[in-house]
């Protein structure tokens, strides 16, 4: 069973082109989309609305920066933080060139910080070599695979 990508973006337009992205991509992955800070944490940390999901972790977790409630880095440091969620890979999607916001996900952990390029053949490209990398290519800790077996049986 394929882990899902899970996408955290508030803005319609930049959630359409990096849905768009991922399904030129042809990863069979599904994606999750979630609006805002709070409602990512819910869903990791399987409270709410997100209690009776199954156990595994996401493939990947494409985070924007700047989101209502809670802001991007403040998930990260929570995903960083707790055990369980630790290993996710996870990688910043946002507009931000400030460096103190660049400073700061190195700091808590992220493994990539991605500027969204503002051409949308570029943005298209961007997402699908992240999605392709990070739910396709890239192997994840042994201890997390032995978990999501154990979780899926």
């Amino acid at each position: 069973m394929l882990k899902p990508i899970l996408l955290v973006e508030d803005n319609p337009r930049d959630l359409e082109l990096t849905l768009l992205a991922l399904e030129r991509s042809q990863l069979a992955n599904e994606v999750i989309v979630l609006r805002d800070g709070v409602e990512a944490l819910d869903y990791l940390l399987r409270r709410n609305a997100y209690a009776q999901r199954d156990s595994s972790n996401p493939a990947v977790l494409l985070l924007d920066l700047k989101l209502p409630r809670v802001n991007g880095l403040e998930v990260l440091k929570q995903v960083r933080d707790t055990p369980a969620l630790c290993s996710i890979p996870t990688v910043m999607l946002t507009s931000s060139r400030e460096e103190p916001d660049l400073l700061r996900a190195y700091e808590l952990g992220v493994n990539a910080y991605v500027v969204k390029p503002v051409e949308f053949k570029d943005f298209v490209t961007a997402i699908a070599e992240l999605g392709v990398f990070w739910a396709v290519l890239n192997e994840p800790p042994p201890g997390s695979l032995r978990l999501n077996r154990r979780d899926n049986h």
